[in-house]
């Protein structure tokens, strides 16, 4: 049986380690990830001349509004919308939507006068430069490789942190508590990183449960999983599969028409509207609630008016309802105001962890040497250690692979010393 000393060199090691590859990285993730809180506030500002509109007693149908919509976009060589946000307030202009997801763009039009108020591309926006550089550090694809490897080692400086600063005894208690100031800056900084780290450990863990499902290998694995178990969304769920009946002589349901069906379902929250674009094509009704319960999908024959097929929340799997749950936790959306601040001190506390560490780490290592302390063989570990890196590799596959990249180049280095030394004592 291995040592509890020797265990504790060798997780102190892998947790200089994991540092050294991640913390300037989690400190610039913490930093873009506070502004982005500021999304909804900043986007509201910013977009006031294009929503804000003078309430009149009368205004144009839904259909006219799309059909302004539609010729503005044409006009100004920009995506043609397919989808309505349903207003909500008699003050504000209707928006209408094009693309999806981060190539979103939006089109905006006084219901009362029918002017267009104004376009803009999401890709385009400030925030969404945030949203790009935290998420993908401006690279592309290339920098969600990065983030994924960043976010997959944050999980292993947890995890060896809950091990090496555990009180070790119920006297040692207070230390979770308290950071010393009369001692040093090398205590001090230890210290603030100790009780930082520990009581941010779990929190962090659900923020990266939040953040991980947008990654590239960790995502597409979760996807798979989902997919394979059946314990995502139901199938139909987004529309797919279904077509309108063969009544092309007939003349197709208006937005009006939908819209009037969305309202006497009485949605919660944000009411989104799918626009067929083809003769097979549907209408689609969707909201985004703060409650999840509450959310809804509800597909519309384009000709008949009739409904399809309609999905409650209660329909999604535990996966998908699981991931939906963690991600605005992440996006602070889940339980109002509260998420929003618990996030922004995560985040702030987080950089302040980050930095607390790298003063730490440089105040204690020697100079010229990366202070790493000498363990024994990796393979004297423990059966059950490995074990536990193992199943870490597979679940976080790119720490699984950054891992047998470092053992590879640890082992490529030995053995050239090894040879060095060899042939220094036979020559």
């Amino acid at each position: 049986m291995i040592q509890a000393q020797s265990i504790h060199s060798w997780l102190w090691r892998w947790h200089i380690i994991a540092g050294i590859i991640s913390l300037p990285f989690i400190f610039l993730l913490s930093i873009t990830g506070a502004v982005y809180l500021f999304k909804v506030d900043y986007e509201q500002k910013a977009y006031n001349k294009f929503t804000d509109i003078q309430a009149l007693s009368s205004s144009l149908s839904y259909q006219q509004q799309y059909s302004i919509a539609k010729q503005a976009a044409l006009k100004n060589n920009v995506p043609v919308p397919n989808k309505l946000v349903v207003p909500s307030d008699s003050n504000k202009a209707t928006k209408f939507i094009a693309g999806r997801f981060s190539s979103e763009s939006y089109i905006f039009v006084d219901r009362y006068s029918g002017e267009v108020t104004g376009f803009y591309a999401r890709k385009d926006t400030l925030m969404q430069k945030v949203r790009k550089l935290h998420g993908e550090l401006l690279i592309g694809k290339s920098g969600s490789w990065i983030t994924e490897l960043i976010a997959s080692w944050l999980v292993v400086l947890i995890m060896t942190g809950l091990y090496l600063f555990f009180p070790r005894s119920i006297s040692n208690i207070k230390s979770l508590f308290t950071v010393r100031t009369k001692y040093g800056k090398r205590i001090f900084y230890r210290d603030l990183h100790t009780v930082s780290g520990f009581w941010l450990s779990m929190a962090l863990l659900l923020v990266l449960a939040g953040g991980l499902p947008w990654t590239e290998l960790f995502g597409n694995n979760y996807k798979s999983l989902r997919d394979t178990t059946g314990t995502g969304y139901p199938q139909g769920y987004n529309g797919k599969g279904f077509k309108s009946s063969d009544q092309q002589d007939v003349n197709p349901q208006t937005l009006d028409d939908v819209v009037l069906q969305a309202q006497h379902k009485k949605l919660a929250g944000t009411v989104t509207i799918s626009i067929p674009t083809k003769p097979s094509g549907i209408f689609s009704i969707s909201n985004r609630a703060k409650d999840i319960h509450q959310q809804q999908k509800i597909h519309i024959d384009q000709y008949s008016g009739k409904t399809i097929a309609e999905y409650s929340w209660d329909k999604v799997g535990i996966l998908s309802h699981g991931r939906q749950i963690v991600m605005r936790i992440h996006q602070g959306e889940l339980f109002g105001q509260a998420n929003w601040f618990f996030m922004f001190g995560i985040s702030v506390m987080t950089a302040i962890l980050s930095l607390s560490a790298l003063i730490s780490y440089c105040l204690r290592k020697p100079k010229k040497s990366l202070g790493l302390p000498k363990v024994a063989e990796d393979k004297r570990v423990g059966l059950l250690l490995w074990g536990a890196i193992v199943l870490l590799g597979v679940v976080l596959p790119m720490f699984g692979i950054s891992l047998l990249i470092i053992l590879t180049v640890s082992l490529i280095t030995r053995v050239m010393h090894k040879t060095r030394k060899l042939t220094s004592e036979n020559s």
